[in-house]
């Protein structure tokens, strides 16, 4: 099945472009594999459950809609977007001046003395002969200063006495504060690195939302499909239904008349069941596959919705329309790889960081101080400064190779990014190639299911031709039917195909959903 083929490409590159499996399950296989196995449990629930409808046609934009309103892991990556921007505002502050305010008490058990005794002092007397001051000290016979034996020094006539109590400071209670204000003049680049910085972790979160929209778009997609896909094969095993019906009526009637064998009653009875068993199946996937779509939408499971499209036959035509892979477009388109870009830009930045660290560093700084003692105006009990103005130099002179190899650490991630990048490409391109190829090639097995249906249908009518004229048996009869099916279902799976197949190309294109960036 071309859908089937489209995820199993899906999944082949996933795990290289995000490093997990983002591949969406196709559910038309879960719900088959659910429905085979456990027949009886989903009978059940589809009693349980009381759907509520919606009011009015749901069409596939609307189911978008509430998805990308309704999706938590949008909402995420939206907050994500909020706080990068924040992020962004703050680096934009690192250019303005900061205003800071310190302040503090303390408790000291002495006060402050700088004498330990009273201090003597030698006075001075003026001397018009020599027009200069002189020490008055004590002079002797020999007309010599008279000298302390301990000191040496001479010994003076007069002294000025500082009392000890006169240099004496209460210091118990201390209060000081400072208000400055810094002003970055050149910090090594690293400002402007930090701003680069935000703005491309910004980026790289809009780059995760407008990934999250296309895999959550891809989803709903997919669901809507596979509900207009089972809806269609639930017409057809009604249809098959009421066929095996009108034929076990037609060998009753036989029977009776003697032209068949109770052998052919019996097979039709059971090929009749088996088609009964199928619609049920059948029935209960659809309930699922509803469920499903509602759950993406972000509706209650239990939600009715009537869908806008009843058929997948709608502007399908038998030749897949020509597309040209410009490939630098769909790299600039593609979210995954937009962030892979702005991974290595940010690793670029962080380069300058590293390089910044190495740098001088170059601010303005003002300060307005006071205290309590004011210090400024001998230790008086009051609150008292005043202003400071100056500047300070960085030099990074020696760090032992530390700052140095942080820049080449730097420099070798961002190789790193850029190899990655490239090698994300060049799946990319690989990856869109196929995408391409399967999508015509579901136009193409879309063209054979159709010749094939009406190959199945003559088939049919033949074996009825048959059957009545007693050329051909009830297996030839039932094997016709089967393959009526399986050409019929051939048929629906070969159109979900490719409107699978045309969302996962768009995806892959990085065109699906963006409108709703």
């Amino acid at each position: 099945m071309a859908g089937i083929h489209c995820n199993n490409i899906e999944q082949t590159f996933s795990r290289s472009l995000r490093g997990r499996e983002t591949g969406v399950p196709n559910h038309y296989l879960y719900l088959q594999t659910m429905t085979i196995g456990k027949t009886g449990f989903l009978m059940a629930a589809a009693i349980a459950l009381t759907p509520a409808a919606m009011q009015g046609a749901v069409s596939l934009d609307s189911c978008r809609n509430m998805a990308l309103r309704n999706n938590k892991t949008i909402q995420v990556a939206e907050e994500n977007i909020r706080g990068a921007g924040f992020s962004r505002k703050a680096a934009r502050a690192a250019y303005l001046p900061g205003i800071d305010f310190a302040g503090g008490y303390m408790y000291n058990q002495h006060k402050i003395e700088l004498l330990g005794a009273d201090a003597k002092l030698p006075t001075m007397t003026f001397n018009p002969l020599t027009q200069s001051y002189d020490y008055n000290v004590l002079i002797g016979p020999d007309l010599k200063p008279v000298t302390d034996p301990a000191t040496g020094m001479p010994i003076p006539t007069e002294v000025a006495v500082i009392p000890k109590e006169a240099m004496e400071f209460d210091t118990h209670n201390v209060f000081a504060g400072a208000i400055t204000l810094t002003q970055p003049i050149f910090m090594g680049g690293q400002i402007r690195a930090l701003n680069k910085l935000a703005d491309d972790a910004e980026s790289l979160s809009r780059n995760a939302r407008s990934a999250v929209v296309q895999e959550v778009i891809y989803n709903v997609d997919q669901a809507y499909w596979m509900v207009i896909s089972l809806k269609e094969k639930q017409k057809l095993a009604e249809s098959f239904v009421e066929l095996m019906g009108n034929f076990r009526d037609n060998v009753d009637a036989m029977l009776q008349e003697g032209v068949a064998t109770r052998s052919d009653k019996l097979q039709v009875e059971v090929a009749y069941n088996e088609a009964c068993i199928a619609r049920t199946k059948v029935d209960n996937g659809l309930t699922l596959a509803n469920m499903a779509l509602a759950q993406i939408c972000g509706l209650p499971v239990d939600t009715r919705m009537e869908l806008a499209d009843k058929s997948m036959r709608r502007d399908i035509s038998s030749k897949a329309p020509d597309i040209t892979l410009d490939m630098q477009s769909v790299f600039e388109r593609r979210p995954d790889l937009a962030s892979v870009r702005n991974t290595v830009e940010m690793m670029k930045h962080k380069e300058d960081l590293a390089l910044g660290q190495m740098l001088p560093k170059v601010a303005l700084v003002g300060a307005y101080s006071f205290s309590n003692p004011n210090v400024n105006h001998g230790f008086e009990k009051k609150f008292g400064g005043g202003f400071s103005v100056g500047a300070t130099l960085t030099i990074p002179i020696w760090h032992w190779g530390g700052n140095y190899n942080q820049l080449r650490a730097a420099r070798s991630n961002t190789a790193a990014q850029r190899l990655l990048l490239e090698d994300l490409e060049e799946k990319v391109t690989l990856q869109a190639n196929q995408a391409r190829f399967s999508y015509q090639e579901a136009f193409k097995t879309y063209e054979m299911t159709l010749s094939n249906e009406k190959s199945a249908q003559a088939n049919l009518d033949n074996a009825r031709i048959g059957f009545s004229e007693g050329v051909l048996t009830t297996d030839d009869v039932i094997a016709a039917q089967t393959a009526w099916l399986k050409a019929n279902s051939e048929r629906i799976d070969a159109e979900i195909g490719i409107r699978l197949c045309e969302t996962y190309l768009a995806k892959v294109l990085g065109t699906l959903g963006a409108s709703a960036d």
